[in-house]
Order: structure tokens, then sequence, then C-alpha cells
């Protein structure tokens, strides 16, 4: 049985910054303003989520900020900054030769709007818009978010896009 994608968790290195970006830009809803989660578990308060957080990250975790963001279709985004290690940029960002997720993309059907949108706001537009095959409509382009993560853009949802696709 197939499994419905519950969210995406992106890092950043500004979580306010990145939360507005992605709420006035991609149209996310905050669902939960960012929350400091640190790594002490001294606190009584803090002490079983910073245990099951320090489980996940390992021993050199410090301390982060969380936020929850809902997409038009229900899929969530979590913008993690992490604060101890302090976040920072990749050298490369685009690694797509290396395994594991190198992009997350969003469906506008004004992709170009988008795109332009998304290079005026701090971010970059990595390709110009494509389409997949003339004559098709189904049109693609890649970006980058202001904190370097890739965002493709599609004119058409998934399934409309590779159904009956010729390649």
């Amino acid at each position: 049985m197939s499994k419905a994608v519950n969210h995406v968790a992106v890092s950043v290195t500004d979580i306010h910054q990145a939360m507005q970006w992605y709420s006035e830009i991609l149209g996310m809803t905050v669902l939960v303003n960012p929350v400091e989660i640190p790594a002490d578990t001294t606190k009584p308060e803090n002490a079983e989520l910073s245990d099951r957080v320090r489980t996940v990250f390992g021993p050199k975790f410090g301390k982060l900020l969380i936020c929850h963001m809902s997409s038009v279709n229900g899929v969530g985004i979590e913008l993690f900054q992490f604060v101890e290690p302090k976040a920072e940029f990749r050298e490369d960002n685009f690694e797509y030769w290396k395994t594991g997720f190198f992009h997350i993309a969003v469906t506008d059907e004004r992709i170009e709007e988008l795109g332009n949108k998304i290079a005026s706001s701090g971010g970059k537009k990595r390709t110009e818009v494509m389409e997949l095959s003339p004559g098709s409509g189904k049109k693609i382009c890649f970006c980058e978010d202001p904190f370097g993560n890739i965002i493709e853009i599609y004119s058409h949802s998934y399934e409309q896009f590779w159904a009956n696709a010729q390649m």
C-alpha cells in the first residue's frame, strides 16, 4: 500500500526569516511558531523532549529552533535552525551525485511568476523555465531559497505531469 508523504525537514540559518519567506513566497501556513529545544535535560520541562532530540542528533547537539508549517495539500514543512552547533551554508549545495534528498518540489501553474518571485526575494533561479517536451505545456524550473535549499517548481501536479509522459 502506498504511503502518503507526511513532511519534509529543511535546515536554515535564520528560522524567523525562513518562516516569513516560506509563508509569503510559497504560501505555507504556520502551524507552530518557532520553539527552542535545548539538549539540556536538567530542566524538568525540557527533559523528555530534549532527550528524544539528542537521541536523533547525537552527542554534539546543543540547541535548535523548530517551526512547523503546512502546504496547501497538507504536506508539512519543518524548518530547523541549529543553534549549537550553529547552522551554516554548505559550500556545494547541489551534490546530486551523493545519495539523499536533494530538493523539494512545489506546484504552481504560474511557474514563471513564482520563479521570478523566488529570485527577487533573496532566493535564486538555477534554471530558466523548461518544457518537458515541446507543446506539452508541462514545465519545470529549479530555484533555491535564500538558505541554499533547492526548490523545483512544477506547472502541474506530479500525477498530471508524469501520467502518460513521452520521454
